[in-house]
């Protein structure tokens, strides 16, 4: 398939307690496709996706390897929640997500409150619930929304707080969006809290 530099691998294991969880690609192009096969979604809301899913991970990888993220994972089919957790069990660690900060593409949080979800979150909810807990005020909608499969998603990167500044700079050079969505704590599983 292709050959990688050892120095030069991200791995899913190695997020330690204190890191910030960064996102490199808004949530929601899922089930924004689901709701154009269904033809229910907005044109405008297809281009974001598209254009979404066009960008490619190279540049965002790379600025992951120089800011020396601890752990990296890509959002695809199991959602943020999915991902997430297998970043959590290989590093003994706990992820926590803060729904106020988390970005979606336009239309999703529209689609999820008409409950237009792909069969996927449902498979991925039943796989992954029994290691997510949930705070009281994410409502189900959001829930769904974050077990919902990502087609060509982001990077899910854990870095350190100190490696922040150089992360914002080489976004900038690069012209790589990221959000700060959460943070590594102890002990295990997923927690998503809404603020």
């Amino acid at each position: 398939m292709g050959i990688v530099h050892p120095q030069h691998i991200l791995k899913k294991g190695g997020a330690l307690p204190g890191d910030l969880l960064v996102l490199t690609k808004p949530l929601g192009v899922g089930l924004i496709t689901t709701a154009a096969k269904g033809d229910v979604a907005a044109p405008e809301h297809v281009q974001e996706a598209v254009v979404s899913m066009k960008r490619l991970n190279r540049d965002a990888a790379r600025v992951m390897q120089q800011v020396e993220a601890h752990a990296v994972t890509d959002i695809t089919g199991f959602g943020l929640l999915g991902h997430g957790y297998e970043m959590a069990e290989k590093g003994g660690v706990r992820l926590r997500f803060f729904t106020n900060r988390l970005p979606f593409v336009a239309g999703a949080r529209d689609y999820a409150e008409q409950w237009l979800f792909p069969a996927g979150s449902c498979n991925n909810q039943r796989f992954y619930e029994k290691h997510i807990s949930f705070g009281d005020g994410v409502p189900e909608e959001m829930r769904m929304l974050l077990f919902t499969p990502e087609t060509s998603g982001g990077l899910l990167a854990a870095i350190s707080p100190l490696a922040l500044p150089k992360l914002s700079e080489l976004c900038a050079a690069r012209q790589v969006s990221y959000w700060v969505i959460g943070e590594v704590l102890p002990e295990g599983g997923i927690e998503v809290v809404g603020s």
